[in-house]
């Protein structure tokens, strides 16, 4: 019979993860400083023998995936973050920006092993695996954790529908990997032209958003798809099981949920930016911060892996826009919020007056007094360089969806 678990770290109870985790943490720190110019650099300040506990992994700074680009430009290949440079890595891959990521040596270094059995895949499965192997790193994620479980993998790549048509009427995979919605480009198609797709009943699909709708269809045609969270710089970060119920965090990932424009985790529930550290001895990741926006569920899964989990993808945390020619950042408010720490959520509210840029910082405030509203008002002025209106709201009253500047300006 097929175990239901991975492995034993997957029901371990969550104090003992959460020590275990902790206490590599010196270490990985030490290697990084050690071996990578880059955190070197970045982490200057930092003593690793101190780094032990989740309050204090809290204080160092967060790596922007987004300046990734401007680091590498000034340091090749990797921007001095890996441990393992060009000449002893594996593969070396370019995903858009340019960013560039390498591969170490070893089986299923990104760690999808896990994500895929979740979902149902075991030794002996045929996986048509549809992420692309040219230049980025889609492909050889999976690839790697196919091979690691035992799994037959044909290594189609994306398009060529007619083509991918023929390999699966002659050799019958009984899995899909990919992206969501060309799992159903490729049913679409065998049914116009009548060709046998019955062997495909499970399916891990990453890259894109599965609606409820699509997931739906794919269970009305007999196939069990579930989702991986998973990013180029880290590999998989959290995935779902047969409870469904939220994704589960990666046993080689510590997570964490903080506030956009800073580095402060937020209450568990609250939607924030996904934070991620990884045990990665080639390539580690200390406080990266993603860009998505995601938010832990309360309690282990049904299912009996004990990991945190979340909710899943929710969007993207960069919010920058620009009012009056100017640049205004998540950060500027999260500085208003600083400056004010008797305020709840803030909302900057960014549209148009007589074709004129106007913004409105919305503040949840237990005093509603004009005068509250004046200094706030000074503050944003002050670190924005703009002006913009203050409204004071009754707490609770902004919706919990990670979003501090919205844009309602239409551009059409």
């Amino acid at each position: 019979m097929s175990k239901p678990h991975y492995d034993d770290l997957e029901t371990r109870a969550p104090a003992g993860r959460e020590r275990s985790q902790l206490a590599f943490l010196p270490d990985l720190i030490r290697r990084a400083k050690t071996d990578a110019p880059g955190w070197a650099g970045h982490l200057s300040s930092v003593d690793p023998a101190d780094v032990t506990s989740r309050a204090a992994l809290a204080r160092l700074p967060l790596l922007r995936k987004s300046s990734l680009k401007e680091l590498q430009a000034k340091r090749p290949p990797f921007g001095g973050f890996a441990t393992a440079e060009g000449p002893a890595a594996a593969r070396i891959f370019m995903s858009p920006g340019p960013i560039f990521e390498p591969e170490g040596h070893g089986e299923d270094w990104w760690r999808s092993a896990r994500a895929l059995h979740a979902a149902g895949l075991r030794a002996g499965d045929i996986a048509l695996n549809t992420f692309s192997y040219h230049l980025t790193p889609g492909g050889w994620i999976l690839n790697a954790g196919l091979r690691a479980l035992g799994c037959a993998v044909i290594p189609a790549g994306p398009g060529n529908t007619e083509q991918q048509l023929d390999a699966i009427a002659h050799l019958k995979p009984t899995a899909y990997v990919g992206v969501p919605d060309f799992l159903k480009i490729l049913l679409d198609k065998a049914r116009e032209a009548n060709r046998p797709m019955g062997s495909i009943r499970k399916a891990l699909v990453s890259g894109g958003a599965l609606f409820p709708s699509l997931r739906q269809e794919y269970k009305q045609r007999g196939i069990a798809v579930y989702q991986a969270y998973a990013i180029a710089d880290a590999g998989v970060i959290a995935y779902e099981s047969s409870a469904l119920e939220g994704m589960i965090v990666d046993e080689g990932v510590i997570l964490e949920i903080v506030r956009p424009g800073t580095g402060d985790p937020v209450p568990d529930g609250d939607v924030g930016e996904v934070v991620v550290t990884t045990f990665n001895r080639d390539y580690p990741m200390i406080r990266l911060a993603t860009g998505d926006l995601s938010a832990v569920l309360p309690g282990p899964s049904p299912c009996g892996r004990t990991n945190m989990r979340i909710k899943g993808w929710l969007g993207r945390a960069d919010q920058t826009t620009k009012v009056k020619g100017m640049f205004v950042h998540p950060e500027q408010v999260a500085e208003v919020a600083k400056r004010h720490p008797a305020l709840g959520r803030l909302r900057l509210v960014v549209g148009r007056a007589g074709e004129v840029d106007v913004m409105t910082l919305r503040a949840e405030s237990a005093s509603q007094e004009p005068s509250v509203a004046a200094r706030v008002a000074e503050t944003l002025a002050d670190v924005t360089k703009l002006k913009g209106e203050v409204q004071l709201v009754v707490p609770g009253t902004l919706p919990n969806d990670g979003k501090v500047i919205a844009d309602e300006r239409t551009y059409t």
